[in-house]
């Protein structure tokens, strides 16, 4: 019933709003004589690759999506699944209805605002050719919109590997919805919109902060809430409970790997050859030390070579550079890698040591390592001050865990928020979906 009565508010939001109404816009001569210009071609090479760079963002939601499964038992991959096509849908709808008129045009530059109202993504008054040419921007108003929505559900799918294999799929669809919806274009609008992190200097080129710690503190607070998984720690000790495909995690990680390109590279906004380039090296480079840092300091605490802390390695790099793929050197960027590669794996057994249960590592791999990437700013570079860093991931990590903890929390004392001790031994796939994703 809740789900029927979501669809029928969102239909009729739509159409009171007038947003399933009318024709697309058509433009005046002024759109016309400017791609008659020179500055139109380099415009147009921008807008295709900001459009390329969307696509491989939207890759990393396959990527999310085996490597969790992977991580995962057999008997909850149906569920897994489920999730990340229910995020990545939700998160590009909502982002249209509300997010990315909450997150930009946001606030006059210096404004220092802390909160914007969001609507519908298109009102006809606004599609002019002065927002489809470079009087925008080096890209369509269009493309700023659907490179943007990219982003806005990963925060969600971040949580998602943090709470699996217990989490009550209602309650998760509710406050996935409402992270994406609201939480994170409010954060997001502090800095990428103009608002008051902005004014303060901090720096955050693609997000170490403003989507991966953002989403790796969300997490912490819904696990924190949730609980762990059944058997995980007894008897004062850690019990593994290994996933049932590593081929699977090793694909995902490798297919986020090639979705950061998009990530990292598109967040130029323009197709800047030098740029470009920069930020593919210092991408790739942060992402290679990630996993060596992380694969030599394993195999000196656990004395064996561990796939999973070399996969989570990689991530842990890309994370790490995300902030300052721009502004840090390349052989640099090889050192943020490898100290994000040492801290994830520290930061898994220091959660493991709390009983925090993460089956994935996505609190260590984009909390602390959002926090690292975003300080690493002012380490290596000239962009931002060490204040005006910690001032902003602090501000990021703490809302996302305060409002996570509030929703979350809410959920758990009204509809629950975890399925029963039998539906988890039994496994989520037939418990909440009725099928099994391994037919054999």
């Amino acid at each position: 019933m809740w789900f029927k009565g979501l669809t029928l508010g969102l239909l009729a939001f739509c159409f009171t709003n007038n947003i399933l109404a009318g024709g697309v816009e058509t433009f005046d001569s002024d759109y016309a004589a400017f791609m008659e210009t020179s500055g139109s071609s380099f415009f147009t090479v921008s807008n295709l690759w900001l459009l390329l760079a969307a696509a491989l963002v939207f890759t990393m939601h396959l990527g999310f999506a085996t490597l969790e499964s992977g991580l995962s038992r057999s008997k909850n991959t149906v569920n897994i699944l489920f999730k990340n096509v229910f995020i990545i849908s939700m998160g590009i709808i909502t982002y249209a209805l509300y997010g990315f008129n909450a997150m930009y045009p946001g606030f006059a530059e210096g404004s220092a605002g802390i909160f914007a109202l969001g609507s519908w993504f298109n009102p006809a008054d606004i599609v002019t050719a002065a927002n489809m040419t470079a009087e925008y921007a080096d890209y369509t108003w269009y493309t700023d919109f659907i490179f943007q929505a990219m982003f806005a559900a990963t925060a969600a799918t971040i949580v998602s590997g943090a709470v699996a294999e217990r989490v009550k799929l209602s309650s998760f669809m509710i406050f996935a919805t409402l992270l994406v919806a609201f939480a994170y274009p409010t954060a997001g609008s502090w800095q990428w919109g103009g608002g008051w992190l902005s004014a303060a200097g901090f720096y955050d080129f693609a997000g170490s902060s403003i989507v991966h710690a953002f989403g790796g503190f969300a997490a912490l607070a819904c696990v924190i809430v949730l609980g762990p998984r059944l058997g995980k720690y007894s008897d004062g000790k850690v019990k593994p409970i290994p996933g049932h495909s590593m081929p699977l995690a090793a694909i995902g990680v490798f297919l986020l790997f090639l979705g950061w390109f998009g990530f990292n590279g598109g967040s130029v906004l323009n197709a800047d050859p030098y740029l470009v380039s920069l930020v593919f090296c210092t991408t790739a480079l942060a992402a290679s030390g990630g996993a060596l840092g992380s694969i030599l300091f394993s195999y000196f605490l656990l004395k064996k070579p561990d796939l999973s802390m070399g996969l989570n390695g990689f991530l842990a790099g890309l994370v790490g550079i995300t902030a300052g793929a721009d502004v840090i050197a390349p052989g640099e960027s090889i050192i943020v890698g490898l100290i994000a590669g040492a801290i994830v794996v520290l930061s898994i057994i220091f959660l493991d040591g709390l009983k925090i249960d993460d089956p994935v590592g996505a609190i260590s791999v984009h909390g602390i390592c959002g926090i690292w990437g975003t300080l690493a700013v002012a380490l290596f570079s000239d962009a931002a001050t060490i204040g005006a860093q910690l001032t902003g991931t602090l501000a990021y990590s703490a809302f996302a865990f305060l409002f996570s903890l509030i929703v979350f929390s809410v959920l758990k004392f009204t509809i629950g928020v975890r399925v029963s001790e039998k539906e988890e031994e039994e496994g989520l796939d037939y418990s909440e979906h009725g099928q099994s994703a391994y037919n054999i």
